[in-house]
């Protein structure tokens, strides 16, 4: 399927950007290139090629991520800094775009709003990765759906039950999973459930029952193969935090949570983690958690994007 599917030149702005077909060849070539590395070979899909990278947010896994995976391909990133650019003062966005486009072969960038990314794809000649926005995570769902194939041999048909904020990592898993034919179940506080326009395309993607949302998060993860947390107050959000804890009390995904579930339970976060909040020390460090497998997937599964679109 991989040889098939030709990505070359397309951005990722949003994870419904691709067909399920096209993300299925993505983590397809996520886990050759992860095996490959583990045989020690050299690769050069990305020999003589530059990514650049735009950070409005602080980051671990992504800069990192990308910035190895570009290495590990043959190729090279840049590390663009909030005050490098200043994007929407300093430099315009689609001043930006067109400028680095003359440059490098793709742009990667980490925003606070997700019109930013959109702004850059539209105007750009090269093509733009979403590394995140507040609306969409594509990158992280990628690697998390590598994940739980590694874990369970398959996707179609497995349960995933979110527990938590309905938030940007949360929109890219339901259209991502929907698209693959999981079941995805979203337990939140009331006033905090994922957004109506992504619940209806997830629906639509992957039928009637594919989306279920719930304010009960212990009734949410019976039957559940995968429980998926993230934090409650995500960057731009310290001014809602006591607001937040008190909204999300009961929401923790701790021991009795993951014995609900069943034995067989996989338990994920996409990191940095707040232990004691939404998720207690004991399950992430516990038997169940494969939180850095995760992590680690981050590289391989940008790893496989970055060779098809360049």
């Amino acid at each position: 399927m991989t040889a098939s599917v030709k990505l070359t030149g397309r951005d990722l702005v949003a994870i419904d950007d691709y067909s399920a077909d096209e993300l299925r060849a993505v983590l397809a070539r996520s886990g050759e290139l992860k095996a490959s590395m583990r045989r020690g070979e050299r690769r050069a899909e990305a020999a003589g090629k530059t990514l650049a990278m735009i950070f409005e947010k602080p980051s671990l896994r992504t800069r990192v991520t990308f910035e190895v995976g570009m290495l590990q391909l043959g190729g090279h990133a840049i590390y663009l800094a909030p005050q490098d650019i200043q994007l929407g003062t300093r430099e315009s966005v689609p001043d930006a775009a067109r400028n680095l486009s003359r440059w490098v072969n793709g742009i990667m960038a980490r925003t606070f709003a997700h019109r930013t990314v959109q702004e850059l794809a539209e105007h750009a000649s090269v093509p733009v990765i979403n590394g995140l926005s507040d609306w969409e995570h594509p990158c992280q769902a990628i690697a998390d759906l590598l994940t739980i194939q590694e874990h369970f041999g398959r996707l179609e048909g497995l349960k995933l039950t979110w527990v938590g904020d309905g938030n940007n990592v949360l929109h890219s898993l339901l259209l991502g999973g929907a698209k693959l034919g999981m079941s995805l179940v979203a337990a939140t506080p009331a006033g905090y459930e994922p957004d109506a326009k992504v619940v209806a395309r997830a629906r639509e993607l992957g039928g009637a029952g594919a989306v279920t949302l719930t304010h009960d998060p212990r009734g949410a993860v019976a039957g559940a193969d995968v429980i998926y947390t993230d934090v409650w107050v995500s960057m731009g959000q310290e001014a809602e935090r006591a607001e937040r804890l008190r909204a999300f009390a009961g929401f923790q995904v701790d021991t009795a949570l993951v014995r609900a579930a069943g034995p067989k339970v996989k338990v994920m976060h996409c990191l940095p983690a707040h232990r004691g909040e939404e998720i207690a020390a004991d399950v992430l460090e516990g038997p169940s958690s494969i939180v850095l497998d995760q992590a680690e997937n981050r590289l391989h599964a940008q790893k496989g994007l970055l060779a098809m679109i360049l």
